[in-house]
């Protein structure tokens, strides 16, 4: 398998499930690959602004590997959501260091609000994004350039992937899996994931 180095930007009042969702589905791709005595082939990196710990939306507070001015060079690009980013579409220290890092990627991909981030920033202008059910309306009044799409777990434009809110980067990270290393690795994923959604109550109204 080719391998490929997965950044996951972090800042305070992110929502939890948004990253912790996609970092399960990206490390399961590795412990699947052990179980089958091949190399790990994903590098899964957590970043945040100076690399210092944040603190999630519901009180988590999560340790990352660096700043990001220190990560290495990223195939993936995956930032959540979260109260956290309203105040970074303003923080043009991470919107431009965003722009760059996202450049090279292969895969450029948000969890619910992080969606804003990357039409702020730039890698979504002029192309179609979704987000949580509820900020569709705040997003299309920030006016940033961006096409909203909603009613989607995950949207994809060329190689930008944006998901819905908070479960929805299971969806979006396991769609993503079976693109980088076929169907087959994901659905084994899926599976050590013991992921099959039958929620109690049914689809919320």
């Amino acid at each position: 398998m080719k391998k490929h180095t997965i950044g996951l930007f972090l800042f305070n009042h992110a929502e939890e499930l948004d990253f912790v969702g996609p970092f399960e589905v990206f490390t399961m791709v590795n412990e699947v690959a052990r179980h089958r005595k091949e190399d790990e082939p994903n590098q899964v990196v957590l970043i945040s602004e100076t690399g210092a710990d944040i603190r999630g939306a519901k009180g988590m507070r999560v340790g990352v590997h660096c700043a990001m001015a220190d990560a290495p060079p990223l195939d993936v690009f995956c930032i959540p959501g979260g109260d956290g980013t309203r105040a970074l579409i303003r923080n043009r220290a991470v919107l431009d260091w965003v722009a760059a890092a996202t450049r090279p990627c292969t895969w450029i991909t948000s969890v619910c609000t992080g969606s804003f981030v990357l039409a702020a920033a730039g890698p979504a202008k002029g192309r179609r994004v979704t987000t949580h059910w509820a900020t569709v309306e705040e997003l299309r009044a920030l006016d940033l350039g961006c096409t909203v799409t909603p009613g989607e777990r995950y949207v994809q434009d060329g190689n930008l992937v944006t998901a819905a809110g908070v479960s929805a980067g299971i969806d979006m990270a396991l769609w993503l899996t079976g693109q980088m290393y076929g169907e087959a690795t994901a659905r084994h994923t899926q599976k050590a994931m013991e992921y099959d959604p039958a929620p109690p109550y049914g689809r919320a109204a």
